[in-house]
């Protein structure tokens, strides 16, 4: 294609002139070939995607309705052996139609249930391809007569995420738009609906794309530089590279630095509750609860293995861990082992609420536990627990928490402390939240391959090493959007983890 690039020379050529048809400085037209290079291309996966597949949609059980999805250019086809009401092929995209199920293997019309037909046509539907939605009743019988009719007819019966696999194919997601599909279906809270939605409408994939798309014009140029290497003619105006390149690790860091807030919003924050035998921990963990989850008495070692729950606080998930009390000494072997699950569930947790018991705590203890803590290199916040008794003792500990388990006294401030060391700073209401591992990754090679663009830059490398650093970050790019796949087994893993008849 044409375009009209600004250029400035650096220097004379060896005649001692400008090059052919430039001056000094000004503006011409130039075909340039965008980058070719296999890291840029979308890969041809050879998928089979000539079959028509078929699912059911609703969870499997019985219920009031139950939906059969089937996708394929023979959908409408194999639908209309066995729908007994209009010509489906013959009605318009985006219609329903009521009518009969019927089983004709037989050799008459066996009755088998009365439907809803949802129509889809390609290329206006969630997989780009021919989409029939069957709303049967909800009968776990009458569903599995109708898909071994539609399997009869010549559907296959569809994979794990299959669907939304067809989609990303087909050019209708991508696959960070792809994921989202089962991060939402998977959500269990306002903030994880929240965070899928943004993606899966394009939020992430809007920061991704423009990242490509400056990057790739930058590559341009410089490749064009290449083609004038004898005149070493500047094309590129490295001040704007520069300048891009620190908003793309601006962003890349504040994406990264979301991933804690984003693993905690979709996977739930392991809270550990720990502390000396007979501190109140479970007492705390009922009162979290509202409700008497563990067993609570004055004897101490009641709690011998850990006991989890989960609750919601504005939108987290957090799953609080009941431990067994911990001391440094005892005969009982359970209780040993009991023990060193807690110190086990403690270094396995995002955050440890470790419990003092401000009435009969052992002093000489706490400043090993706090020790212990701060070498799991973790937050953790310091509960003075049954500060509302007379008598208790007055301990000072930094930043510690004075609460009443038993009286529900300092909880708010607890919740609104254990909100906020899940909170990065760095992320701000309405930025792009990552809740992917595999994001992550990519982010981070990412992140590297922007500074070894500015290293090169630097160092004043040439031009064709610059461009192939560039076309590193554009790999890790196309890696996180599917635009570059290394084989199958990429899409195999993300979509297993989707449920069937999605």
């Amino acid at each position: 294609m044409l375009r009209d690039f600004y250029f400035r020379a650096k220097r004379v050529n060896d005649s001692g002139a400008f090059p052919r048809g430039l001056s000094g400085s000004g503006r011409f037209r130039y075909s340039v070939k965008q980058p070719t290079n296999s890291d840029l291309r979308v890969v041809n996966l050879n998928y089979n995607t000539g079959s028509t597949i078929v699912a059911l949609s609703t969870p499997p059980g019985s219920g009031a309705i139950g939906v059969i999805r089937l996708s394929g250019p023979e959908a409408i086809g194999i639908t209309d052996r066995f729908f007994k009401g209009k010509d489906l092929a013959a009605q318009a995209s985006h219609s329903l139609h009521f009518g009969r199920i019927v089983d004709r293997s037989s050799g008459a019309d066996e009755l088998v249930d009365e439907v809803v037909i949802s129509l889809f046509k390609a290329p206006n539907s969630y997989t780009g391809e021919d989409v029939v939605e069957i709303s049967c009743h909800g009968s776990a019988y009458v569903l599995q007569r109708v898909i071994g009719l539609c399997v009869t007819a010549g559907a296959l019966p569809a994979q794990a995420g299959e669907f939304t696999q067809r989609a990303f194919l087909n050019g209708k997601m991508d696959l960070t738009q792809a994921e989202a599909v089962a991060d939402l279906i998977a959500a269990e809270t306002k903030a994880a609906q929240q965070s899928a939605m943004h993606q899966l409408r394009g939020g992430f994939s809007s920061d991704l794309k423009q990242m490509r798309g400056e990057l790739i014009r930058f590559s341009a140029l410089i490749e064009l530089e290449l083609d004038f290497s004898q005149e070493d003619v500047e094309f590129a105006d490295r001040t704007q590279l520069h300048a891009l390149l620190d908003r793309i690790s601006l962003s890349t860091t504040q994406l990264i630095n979301s991933f804690r807030l984003g693993n905690a919003v979709k996977n739930g924050v392991a809270v550990a509750i720990i502390g000396a035998p007979n501190a109140g921990k479970s007492t705390l963990l009922n009162a979290l609860l509202n409700e008497e989850r563990a067993i609570v008495s004055d004897i101490a070692g009641t709690t011998r293995d850990t006991i989890e729950e989960t609750m919601n606080i504005d939108g987290i998930l957090y799953r609080f861990i009941d431990t067994a009390g911990i001391r440094e000494e005892t005969a009982d072997v359970i209780e040993q082992q009991g023990i060193a699950r807690s110190r086990k569930k403690a270094a396995e947790a995002d955050i440890v609420l470790y419990l003092f018991d401000t009435l009969s705590g052992d002093r000489q203890e706490l400043e090993p536990a706090l020790d212990w803590l701060r070498a799991l290199d973790k937050p953790f916040i310091v509960l003075l627990n049954k500060t509302d008794v007379a008598g208790a003792e007055t301990v000072a500990i930094d930043e510690a928490l004075p609460i009443s388990a038993k009286l529900n006294l300092g909880l708010d401030e607890l919740k609104r402390r254990l909100k906020r060391m899940i909170q990065s700073e760095e992320v701000r209401p309405g930025d792009t939240v990552i809740t992917n591992t595999r994001h992550l990754a990519a982010l981070q090679q990412i992140a590297a391959a922007v500074e070894d663009i500015r290293r090169g830059l630097a160092d004043d490398i040439p031009s064709d090493l610059i461009a192939l650093d560039i076309r590193q970050a554009l790999h890790y790019i196309g890696e996180l959007t599917g635009q570059v796949l290394h084989d199958r087994d990429v899409l195999g893993a993300i979509f297993g983890e989707f449920c069937i008849g999605k």
